[in-house]
């Protein structure tokens, strides 16, 4: 190995070690990519990438305009009206609720892309009504964190976005591509949850006395609607359906995601009759905050690549993947879903994978399709695999659980979609 080599080797294992102690994401691959850099005597090559990241057409458009559309749906509380609804027809199902759950999940993660935010929204509902019903704390958080899959439906998707630039194609034709796949690899974590939940013996009829004691709730339940109404609670699905609608039936119609969010913002003020101008202000808000957080992100990821690419690490592990196309999926699962588990951060291990490796995908024998759906996937399974991930512990406090037991639940449901994932692509 050269010598920029082992110094880009040094500066993984550190850069690793940033992220495991949560320390700023964007700081330390931004500082790691421009380090590598220098250390090739390469420095420009970072802030070219850095340049050439910021002004990703295609990635702001899409994401700032769902991040601000996001914004107003939760100012005007239509994601709680969504929530009410979907919960409603759940009670007394038996263990049949689980499944049930899951598929309430799955739908509300259409509209609620964060993890985070997702179990912040629908988490203190689903899991009250579980732990009434007889579950342990520790699947009913756990069926919440493994059933966000459908997201991967939404044109909205930061890890669609990507790859769909990476590959050069519109984004409803990157998720009509994986679309089959997805709802196969949901149904998987549904049997597997479920399965897992009678080898644990996690649900009792009557309850368990930790889960009938309400104490264990550590997070207050939010107030949802007691009569949800239908049009706003359509508000957040509407992009999505009409995307769908569109690309399915109208393909001569080229609507971008910022049209249909667009619309669906329009539809919003006119639905919750709200202030237009305080609507607005959010929606710029939230345009910002996705920009700062989101692109931010895949900016700093780039930059992390660049580091890489330029110390020669790119070029050494695409040469030895060429030798294999199975080689390059196993490489382009568990190399996310590790970094993910490691992180606790998904998007970061999926841009950096996705930045540096997808692009090459060809000379693998694959698609960038393909490639990069396993390496987006891997890294989302990784995240809610993870004690670490911001999501993990908001559901497991939800729950009164420790994240360690949520995840001894999660984690077989993970690896084993990963498993089968590499069947698919």
């Amino acid at each position: 190995m050269s010598f920029s080599a082992w110094v880009a080797l040094a500066v993984v294992i550190a850069t690793i070690y940033g992220l495991i102690k949560r320390y700023e994401t964007r700081l330390v691959l931004l500082l790691a990519g421009l380090v590598m850099c220098c250390c090739s005597l390469d420095p420009m090559a970072a802030f070219e990438q850095f340049d050439k990241s910021m002004t990703n057409r295609a990635l702001i458009i899409s994401i700032c305009s769902s991040m601000g559309f996001a914004a107003c749906v939760t100012l005007t509380k239509c994601d709680l009206h969504l929530v009410s609804l979907l919960t409603k027809p759940l009670n007394k199902l038996g263990i049949l609720l689980l499944p049930c759950c899951m598929l309430v999940t799955g739908v509300a993660s259409l509209a609620i892309g964060s993890l985070a935010g997702l179990c912040a929204a629908i988490g203190p509902t689903l899991i009250a009504l579980m732990l009434r019903a007889g579950f342990r704390p520790a699947i009913a958080a756990a069926a919440i964190i493994s059933a966000t899959l459908p997201n991967y439906w939404s044109p909205g998707s930061t890890d669609n976005i990507l790859v769909a630039q990476l590959a050069g194609i519109p984004v409803m034709e990157q998720i009509n591509h994986i679309s089959f796949n997805i709802l196969i690899l949901f149904g998987l974590c549904i049997v597997a949850l479920t399965t897992i939940c009678f080898i644990f013996g996690d649900y009792k009829k009557g309850g368990f006395q930790q889960s009938i004691n309400e104490k264990g709730l550590i997070r207050p339940l939010p107030e949802l609607p007691q009569h949800p109404n239908l049009l706003k609670a359509f508000a957040p699905l509407l992009p999505v359906v009409l995307l769908f609608v569109i690309s399915l039936w109208f393909p001569k119609v080229k609507m971008s995601v910022a049209t249909a969010m667009l619309i669906g913002f329009i539809y919003v003020i006119f639905v919750t009759r709200s202030n237009p101008a305080e609507l607005v202000k959010k929606f710029f808000d939230g345009m910002g905050s996705g920009y700062g957080s989101i692109i931010g992100l895949i900016i700093a990821a780039g930059v992390f690549a660049a580091g890489l690419r330029s110390c020669g690490v790119v070029s050494g592990f695409i040469d030895f993947l060429k030798d294999s196309s199975e080689i390059a999926k196993l490489g382009g699962s568990f190399g996310p879903y590790i970094l993910g588990v490691m992180t606790g951060s998904g998007n970061a291990a999926a841009f950096a994978f996705c930045e540096s490796v997808v692009p090459h995908a060809a000379e693998f024998g694959m698609k960038i399709q393909d490639l990069g759906f396993l390496t987006c996937l891997s890294a989302t399974l990784g995240r809610v695999s993870s004690p670490l991930a911001a999501g993990v512990i908001l559901i497991a406090g939800i729950a009164g659980t420790s994240p360690l037991e949520v995840i001894k639940r999660s984690a077989p449901v993970s690896l084993t979609a990963i498993a089968f994932t590499l069947l698919l692509v």
